[in-house]
């Protein structure tokens, strides 16, 4: 589990399968889990240099960790703890989908077939960053970004046209397909 409170910035020295990170972290160990970019991967190899993740077909597939560049600039956090503090919300890292960022500034416009699982006010992770959904239309979300936000994490210059990794709040997420029984349990909660 996460927080989406991204601790620091790490830099990609090897892309693909393999992604080889330079994290800063001088005491991660084998086998631990890291959110990358908002994925939650296992360290498989360290190095002097990097910490070393494989990527399976599935990560590849649903995420953009598979486009990502030698140089790219990606969030991470550590795994929580027992009795850490959650400031943001919890998060598993696992990816449900992307979108497209299609405005930027102190406010992201992100584009994607999730939003229709999306409730206003909620949380959300983008790209492992724990924000909170401002509107939401049948096709598109938008998220408001404070300037700490924007400085610690890579959204700060992110661009039009990126493409980011998205996790809905597991609690309170839509289904996919809603059933009556579930309206009428929503519409009774007051979503």
């Amino acid at each position: 589990m996460f927080t989406g409170i991204v601790e620091r910035k790490g830099r990609v020295l090897r892309p693909g399968k393999r992604l080889a990170v330079e994290t800063g972290w001088i005491d991660l160990r084998h086998g631990e889990s890291v959110s990358v970019a908002g994925v939650c991967l296992t360290v498989s190899t360290l190095t002097d240099k990097a910490v070393e993740f494989d990527l399976v077909a599935e990560t590849l597939k649903k995420t953009n960790l598979g486009k990502l560049h030698q140089g790219d600039r990606v969030n991470l956090e550590r795994a929580l703890r027992h009795g850490d503090r959650i400031s943001g919300h919890l998060v598993q890292g696992h990816v449900e989908g992307t979108g497209i960022v299609t405005q930027t500034g102190g406010t992201l416009r992100i584009e994607t077939e999730l939003a229709a699982q999306m409730i206003p006010k909620d949380s959300i992770t983008v790209d492992g960053v724990s924000l909170t959904i401002v509107d939401v239309d049948p096709d598109a979300f938008t998220v408001a970004l404070i300037p700490t936000t924007r400085k610690l994490t890579t959204l700060g210059t992110v661009k039009k046209g990126a493409r980011v990794n998205l996790e809905l709040d597991l609690m309170t997420k839509r289904p996919k397909k809603e059933s009556r029984i579930t309206r009428e349990f929503l519409l009774r909660a007051g979503f």
